[in-house]
């Protein structure tokens, strides 16, 4: 299958293993970004976008790109912070009075951030189509009870980011989440990046292809095992109790799912779009003129400000910034679990279930998006993603912690 796109000499390394990723590692479909110093070094694509009609992947081809939509979601709230709309340390009721039902009267607003809000799932069933409905959604997380008490307890909040998040942006703003994405990020910087996609981009859109099923004595990772031995816990409660949305064949890439505004998982956008995202992080917080947030937040972006050995909900280490992933070693855990994250320290960013990726590296200057079509089986960030990340940071220079371990210049 060929690939197209531009990539210059230096990132050579970086083609290679786009094309490994096709040729061995099960890729069907995909695309790679980098920009370097506000300049694109890479962009990528190729492969099949829809294998029932053999569509190729083209230059304007997107994807659901699933929880690395959370970045965008979290940079509208930094944005809101930067300009003195939002303040992250004030309880979430101060902008959401509705809210601070059951013993939810003391979370503050990083704690949506940050994933200690005790309030990854809801307990009462949820209808189907129930993510399409944000009134529905915001109206039965403000009657929810925390799972554990706020702020003690890292649990990702894998699906209820987004409606959690986005209702604060809309009572601080006035808009909606994918309103204030549009106008604020993604026309100014003009990406092809929807929380929301128009319908007359939905002909671009490469279906999901859902991961391999795993054969009998094959390692499954904590999480589902957690889901489908215990239909009491919160990870059945994540997956069950989403109104057909994640156990559905084929409900995520319906046209009503495009259409809404699934700010923890429902982004559309492509390599492109999302290192366009993070390439003014990567420079101070602006770029050609447009300014998304100052070196402050930047700052505040990247800084670690919660981690756990075992999270609540996904059962292994995660490290989290107000509202995106750190670097995450995961190596030393069994098989199946070991899909993490290997950055530099000074990264921040977001990787999307079956192993999209997008993040800033202010000190190396340097953005990344990569999208695909075919899931890998984990949360994180699988061979074929960290083997383009790798190949970037060996580009410029930087060297490994160990063999195969995070990045450092």
């Amino acid at each position: 299958m060929s690939i197209e796109g531009t990539c210059a000499p230096r990132f050579a390394q970086v083609r290679e293993e786009f094309e490994r990723n096709i040729a061995d590692r099960s890729e069907i479909g995909a695309s790679v970004c980098v920009t370097v110093d506000g300049e694109t070094v890479v962009d990528l694509w190729g492969g099949v976008a829809e294998p029932a009609s053999g569509r190729a992947w083209g230059a304007d081809t997107i994807g659901h790109v699933w929880s690395a939509t959370k970045g965008a979601t979290a940079l509208c709230a930094h944005m809101l912070a930067a300009r003195g709309q939002l303040d992250l340390n004030a309880p979430v009721a101060h902008y959401w009075p509705e809210f601070a039902k059951n013993g939810k009267d003391g979370i503050l607003v990083r704690h949506l951030l940050n994933h200690q809000a005790g309030l990854p799932a809801v307990r009462d069933p949820l209808p189907p189509g129930c993510f399409y409905d944000w009134q529905l959604m915001v109206d039965a997380l403000a009657r929810e009870e925390p799972f554990w008490k706020p702020g003690t307890r890292n649990g990702y909040h894998a699906l209820t980011f987004g409606f959690l998040v986005g209702e604060v942006i809309r009572r601080a703003s006035g808009r909606t989440l994918g309103d204030y994405f549009r106008a604020e990020v993604a026309g100014p910087l003009g990406l092809d990046f929807w929380i929301g996609l128009p319908e007359e981009h939905e002909a671009r859109v490469a279906p999901t292809i859902p991961a391999d099923m795993p054969g009998p004595g094959d390692p499954v990772p904590s999480f589902y095992v957690a889901a489908l031995t215990d239909p009491t816990s919160v990870q059945a409660l994540v997956l069950a109790n989403s109104g057909g949305y994640m156990l559905m064949p084929g409900e995520s890439d319906s046209r009503t799912a495009h259409a809404a505004e699934i700010g923890a998982v429902g982004g559309i956008t492509n390599g492109r779009g999302l290192a366009g995202l993070y390439r003014p992080l990567a420079l101070g917080g602006s770029a050609d003129g447009v300014s998304l947030v100052g070196p402050e937040q930047i700052a505040i972006m990247g800084a670690v400000n919660s981690a756990t050995s075992v999270d609540a909900v996904v059962l292994v280490p995660t490290r989290w910034t107000l509202g995106f992933n750190k670097t995450m070693d995961n190596r030393y855990l069994p098989v199946a679990d070991r899909e993490g994250i290997l950055l530099s320290e000074e990264a921040f960013g977001h990787a999307g279930m079956g192993g999209s990726l997008g993040f800033a590296d202010p000190r190396a200057r340097i953005s990344f998006g990569y999208t695909m079509n075919h899931q890998g089986s984990g949360l994180g960030v699988n061979e074929r993603g960290q083997s383009l990340v790798d190949a970037v940071y060996r580009s410029v220079g930087y060297r490994q912690i160990g063999d195969d371990g995070p990045w450092y210049a």
